[in-house]
This record gives C-alpha cells, structure tokens and sequence, in this order.
C-alpha cells in the first residue's frame, strides 16, 4: 500500500513537472509569437541621390541618371541577425528563461532566413569623372509612430562588389541608422549587453560583439553646391573608376539589405504594429583631385 501512495506521489510530482515544463515552453515563445504576428509591412521606396558625375541606376545595363527608384519591399520584416551579410541571416525561434546575470528572456532556439524575410536589392554607381571615392551621405528615414520607433532596430548593411557585371562581393558595412531608443528596450541575448549579435559562422546561438556604424560615419554633401565635405569618422565604401575624358568607367555593384535586427535591445514586441514608412540612401563621390 506504502509502496503505491510513493508511486502515486511521485506520478502526481512528474505530471506537475511536465505541466510547468509545458508552461515554461509556452512563456517562452510567447514573446516571439507575439511579435511576430503584428503584420508590420514595409514599403520601401528607395530613392538613391548622386553628384553630377556620379551615376545611379537600377539595373548594370539600364538607365544611369542622378537618382533612382528601387523595388518595393512587400514582404514583412522579422527580427534576424547576423555579424556579417555575407554568412547569412539567422532567426530566434524560441525564449528560455534566463540564469542568473541574464536578461528574464535569452534567445536559445535559432533557424534559417527567409527571404521574404528581409529586404534586398542592388544598385549600381559608375562615374562619367575621374576616379572617384564613394562615401555615404545620408540613410533618412520615417517612423509610423515616434513612440515606438521601429527605426531604433532598424539596420541598413551594404555590401559592395569588385566592378563589373555579377562580380563576387569584396567589402561590407552595416550602418544603425537611428540614435533612437525604443522606450521598452530590453536586453535579450544571453550576455544581457548591449551590442551583441548572432555569430554568423555558428549556429548555437553564439553572440560577439559588433559595432555597426552611425550617421558618424557619413560625409557631408552640400545640395546646393554640391560640395563634400568628410568628417574625422566618414568611411569610404569604394573607389570607382573614371576615364577623366567624359567617357563611364565600368559600374559597381552595391547590394543593399534592410533587416530588424533581433538581438538589438530595441527589437521587443511594442513595434510589432510598426512599419518603416520610407528610406532613403545617398551617396557622394570625392574626385581624386577634389581629394
């Protein structure tokens, strides 16, 4: 009789276990699922403004002129990370409760990437002018609500190829584009820091640290007269060559990727009903000799 009560008690304990090991599991996911169901559409209009010798266009054969309109983006944004584009994306798919010294939710269950999933296009810069040094002059873009500015998660990465038509890519930058704060910030990689990200040649939910760059790293050009001007921290993306006679040098390829980035502490579940309304990319050119 003794020996069934124990037996009894120890069912009734496992059957508790499991029921708060079931509930744990749903607590943990909840935050993801949350998030992730808000239809938070992003139309992206990409406007992208050049110099009088710099030339833009959509297509490596197409129409060259001082701007150009890329394609919309249709699909939904879902918190991805990575710490280099080239290795891909990599996507939370579950929460754990965290240990001690870690935020109250740890990512710990990651996935492959959609492509929908994130926006991608590419452009294509060339020059009519002599060598000419690409720098980034603005990232501007526009919030559905300034409460919530989704834009505080947003990153804007570029990766440029070797010129010519489809040439292997040769360098890459990935700019935060907003010194926003989401007011509801938290922290939720498993060192519970600021600045971590996924590691993107691991796929055990590794986080290193990454620093993206800031408007920081843009150059200051001029509209009206069309002067640029570098500042201590503008970082160069490429040289593209000229002729210097008037003639196009050959274009270079310029992939643009837009992606909320999940592991920034500004990624929680309050901009599920956001939207990035508009983004815009512009770049400048510094001739040798202006240089």
């Amino acid at each position: 009789m003794n020996h069934a009560k124990q037996l009894k008690r120890r069912l009734t304990a496992a059957m508790i276990a499991l029921l708060i090991a079931f509930m744990a599991m749903l607590a943990a996911t909840y935050a993801w699922y949350v998030y992730n169901t808000g239809r938070h559409t992003t139309n992206v209009r990409m406007a992208a403004g050049a110099g009088a010798n710099l030339q833009i266009s959509n297509a490596y054969n197409g129409t060259y002129g001082s701007a150009a309109v890329l394609k919309d983006f249709s699909g939904q944004l879902e918190p991805v990370s990575t710490n280099r584009i080239i290795n891909g994306f990599q996507k939370v798919l579950a929460f754990t409760g965290g240990a001690q010294d870690q935020p109250e939710l740890v990512a710990n269950i990651f996935g492959d990437v959609e492509k929908n999933e994130y926006y991608r296009t590419s452009l294509f810069l060339r020059t009519n002018g002599s060598d000419t040094d690409i720098y980034v002059s603005d990232i501007g873009f526009e919030d559905s609500n300034e409460n919530s500015p989704i834009s505080s998660a947003i990153r804007v990465g570029l990766v440029v190829h070797k010129p010519g038509e489809n040439q292997v890519p040769q360098e890459e930058y990935i700019f935060a584009i907003s010194d926003k704060k989401n007011p509801e910030a938290e922290y939720n990689t498993a060192t519970g820091k600021e600045g971590y990200v996924l590691d993107s040649v691991r796929k055990d939910g590794s986080t290193v640290d990454f620093t993206p760059y800031t408007s920081d790293a843009y150059c200051i050009y001029n509209q009206n007269t069309g002067v640029v001007t570098l500042k201590k921290k503008s970082q160069k993306l490429c040289t593209i060559s000229g002729s210097g006679d008037g003639k196009t040098g050959t274009p270079i390829e310029i992939e643009i990727y837009i992606w909320l980035e999940g592991c920034d502490e500004d990624c929680t579940s309050n901009l599920c009903s956001q939207t990035l309304k508009n983004l815009a990319v512009s770049f400048a050119g510094v001739t040798k000799d202006q240089g």
